[in-house]
C-alpha cells in the first residue's frame, strides 16, 4: 500500500516511470476484467490501454481517501468498456422495433438480473464472498485470498467453482456481469 502511494504521488506529479509500474502491477488484472465483458482480445487490449491513458490523464483526480487506487482504475475501465458497448450500432435499435418490444426487453433484464442475484445468493458463503471481494470490491484475487485467510490456489479455485456453478443457470455469463455492473455502478 505504501509503495502505491508513492507511485500514485509520483504519477500525479507526471512521472511515466510511476504510469509504467502502476501498469505492470495493475494491467494484467484490469484486462482480465475488460476482457470478461468484451469477449474480444483485441479489443480489451485497446480498452485497456485507452483506461491507462485516462489513468494518466485523471491522476490528479484520485483521492487515496475515498477508495483504493485499483478500484478506481477499475471503474475507468468498466466505464471505458461500457462506453464503448453503448456506442455499439448494435445497441441502437434497427428497422421497426417498437418501444413496447423495448419495455418488454427491460422487464426481461429485470427478471434475469433477479434471478442471477438469487443464483448468487444460494452459492456456498464462501464462494458469494470469493465473488464478492473481486467483483464487487475489486480486489485481485492475492489481495483477496489474503482477506479470506486461504491459500492463493484454494481461493482461485473459489472463483472458479462458483462461477462454474452460475454457468449452469447462465450460458451468457458475460453479458449478466455487464449488466449488473451497469445497474451496480
Amino acid at each position: 500500500m505504501q509503495q502505491d502511494t508513492e507511485l500514485i504521488s509520483q504519477l500525479q506529479n507526471g512521472d511515466e516511470g510511476a504510469l509504467s509500474q502502476l501498469y505492470d502491477k495493475y494491467s494484467g488484472a484490469l484486462y482480465h476484467v475488460i476482457l470478461r465483458m468484451v469477449q474480444n482480445q483485441a479489443l480489451a487490449e485497446d480498452l485497456l490501454q485507452e483506461t491507462f491513458i485516462s489513468i494518466w490523464q485523471k491522476s490528479n483526480q484520485y483521492n487515496p481517501d475515498k477508495g483504493r487506487f485499483y478500484t478506481w482504475a477499475y471503474r475507468i475501465a468498466r466505464h471505458k468498456v461500457l462506453n464503448y458497448l453503448r456506442s455499439q450500432k448494435d445497441l441502437i435499435q434497427r428497422g421497426d422495433l417498437s418501444v413496447s418490444i423495448i419495455e418488454e426487453e427491460k422487464e426481461d433484464i429485470s427478471t434475469e438480473l433477479k434471478s442471477f442475484k438469487g443464483a448468487i445468493l444460494k452459492l456456498e458463503p464462501h464462494h458469494q464472498k470469493a465473488l464478492e471481494l473481486v467483483y464487487f470490491n475489486g480486489l485481485t484475487h492475492l489481495e483477496a485470498h489474503k482477506s479470506m485467510d486461504v491459500p492463493l490456489g484454494t481461493f482461485k479455485s473459489y472463483v472458479q467453482q462458483a462461477l462454474r456453478e452460475l454457468r449452469k443457470h447462465y450460458k451468457n455469463l458475460a453479458l449478466l456481469w455487464v449488466i449488473f455492473l451497469m445497474l451496480k455502478g
